[in-house]
């Protein structure tokens, strides 16, 4: 029998990570699922690794080149089978009762095809920290509950991509775009939030462990920010004037800081203006991602973090 739910986990050289993500999915409350990992490429260690899981629920498919995150997720969903599907990136882990809680609100949702997100525990090097600290308003826009903020403090609102649970008919519909070396979660809720059957709701406890080490390098780490700069302009249809001038002030401009494209200051701040519509707070952000260094800025946002506790209400 086909299983109630698909778990799509891509993955490349991190057989520790994705073991431990695994391990996480096969104890979960709701054991008809099947566990497909994605192997990103040619990787050896990774295969061995997961061949010690005894688990017939577990399956590997290894991609002969690498497709990048969202090639590896489609590929996933590729040889899925379940009526829902969810994905964990591999080094994140899912507490027990994660896809339990979903599948219930997916089950009462009033959409046909609901995309149910949660809260998560960030851990980082600063302590414990629970995100989003909000939900979206009514008739609030989805890139603007993203990508704007309407206080100092990061994580107000989120959705990443290891909370993400619905239909695997909408993926089938609306694959991931692929050859995006970052921003693919939002790209594809950006772009499947116009369909008119889906709507976008959430599990108010955190069932998802985010693991935030600052000096692990990945992919949406390294990237420059032409990279998010291309996104964006390239996207600028599928956000609201504010989301726009939001992502250029809080995304673009602290990486080309952090890489002192001080050249690029102006040409930034004028395209915010130009094509957004930046609130005060946004101009104050903005100065402070070029004036305040990345590790001072995250130790206050350490200091002025909420620690780690289940969001009841929105």
């Amino acid at each position: 029998m086909k299983p109630l739910i698909s778990v799509v986990i891509p993955t490349l050289n991190r057989p520790l990570l994705v073991t431990r993500a695994v391990q996480s999915v096969l104890q979960q409350t709701i054991q008809d699922l099947e566990v497909i990992v994605v192997i990103d490429g040619l990787d050896d260690s990774t295969g061995r690794e997961l061949s010690k899981v005894k688990d017939s629920r577990l399956q590997i498919v290894q991609l002969p080149s690498s497709r990048g995150g969202a090639g590896a997720r489609n590929a996933g969903v590729a040889h899925s089978q379940g009526e829902w599907i969810a994905f964990l990136d591999d080094d994140d882990e899912w507490l027990p009762q994660k896809l339990e809680l979903q599948l219930a609100a997916a089950r009462a949702s009033q959409y046909s095809l609901p995309i149910i997100s949660c809260c998560l525990i960030a851990r980082t090097p600063k302590g414990e920290f629970t995100y989003p600290r909000r939900f979206p308003h009514p008739e609030e826009h989805l890139s603007e509950y993203l990508l704007a903020r309407n206080s100092f403090s990061f994580g107000e609102g989120l959705i990443q991509t290891s909370t993400i649970f619905t239909k695997t008919e909408l993926l089938q519909k609306v694959p991931w775009q692929e050859g995006l070396p970052k921003h693919q979660d939002w790209d594809w809720m950006l772009r499947v939030n116009s369909m008119t059957d889906v709507g976008i709701e959430f599990v108010p406890e955190a069932l998802v462990i985010w693991y935030r080490w600052e000096k692990r390098p990945s992919t949406s780490s390294t990237s420059n920010w032409q990279t998010s700069l291309a996104w964006i302009q390239e996207n600028r249809h599928l956000v609201t004037p504010r989301a726009y001038s939001a992502f250029l002030m809080l995304q673009v401009a602290p990486q080309a800081a952090y890489q002192r494209e001080w050249s690029e200051f102006l040409p930034l701040l004028g395209e915010s203006v130009k094509y957004g519509k930046p609130k005060a707070l946004d101009f104050f952000l903005y100065l402070g991602m070029w004036l305040i260094s990345r590790d001072t800025r995250r130790s206050l946002r350490g200091l002025l973090g909420t620690k780690t506790q289940s969001l009841r209400s929105v």
